[in-house]
């Protein structure tokens, strides 16, 4: 893996936009970071450090984050 492509998985996260029905708005209130629907995906922008807490939110809340 090359290093822009280690840097881009330490900064995003997608996801099915589903897997986020309930959550958005916790999850943008808790952390600081930017979403970015693309027809039935979102991508959630952040920190590498803001993903990694929002990444381990998501998990507790059942959600697979790849």
């Amino acid at each position: 893996m090359s290093d822009a492509d280690r840097f881009r998985d330490s900064t995003q996260i997608v996801l099915p936009t589903e897997a986020l029905d309930g959550l958005k708005r916790d999850l943008d209130r808790k952390f600081t970071l930017s979403f970015l629907e693309q027809g039935d995906t979102t991508r959630i922008i952040g920190s590498p450090v803001e993903i990694k807490r929002a990444s381990d939110w998501l998990s507790r809340k059942g959600v697979f984050v790849p």
